[in-house]
C-alpha cells in the first residue's frame, strides 16, 4: 500500500515521522470522528509537558496517552492547525492500534492511580493541620 492516499496517510507514512525534526501523531477516535494525523514538528518546544511526552509516541497512535491527560477545550482547538489529514487505515488495523496503545497506556495509567494517590494523601494531610489549629 502506497504511503499517502486520497483519503488521508497510511500507517506506514505515519510511522516515518517519528523525531523530534518531523514528528507526527495519530490522534482521534470513533467517539471523535476517528483517527487523524498531526504534525507536531513545531510545536515539540512549546508543548506544556515538554517534548519528550510528544516524542515518546511520535509516529504513533497516541489518542489514549492524549486523553488520559485530560487536555481543555483550548488545547484541541489548538490542536487543529496541525492536522495533516484522516488516517488511512482499515477497521482491523484501528482496532490493532487500540489495542496497542491500551497495553502502552496500562503501563502509564498507574502514573494516574499514583497522581490521586497523592492528591489524596495531600487532601488527608490538609485536613489534619486544618482539624488542628
Amino acid at each position: 500500500m502506497g504511503e499517502e492516499t486520497s483519503s488521508g496517510l497510511t500507517l506506514e507514512a505515519v510511522k516515518k515521522h517519528d523525531n523530534e525534526k518531523d514528528c507526527y501523531l495519530i490522534i482521534g477516535n470513533a467517539t471523535n470522528g476517528g483517527p487523524m494525523v498531526y504534525d507536531v514538528t513545531n510545536y515539540l518546544d512549546d508543548h506544556p509537558g515538554g517534548a519528550e511526552v510528544m516524542l515518546e509516541v511520535a509516529g504513533k497512535y497516541a489518542d489514549d496517552m492524549f486523553e488520559d491527560i485530560g487536555h481543555s477545550n483550548e488545547a484541541r482547538k489548538q490542536l487543529k492547525q496541525f492536522l495533516v489529514g484522516k488516517l488511512d487505515a482499515t477497521e482491523e488495523e484501528i482496532a490493532e492500534l487500540g489495542a496497542k496503545s491500551t497495553t502502552i497506556a496500562g503501563a502509564g495509567s498507574g502514573g494516574a492511580l499514583l497522581a490521586l494517590l497523592i492528591a489524596a494523601i495531600a487532601v488527608a494531610v490538609g485536613v489534619f493541620f486544618y482539624t488542628q489549629s
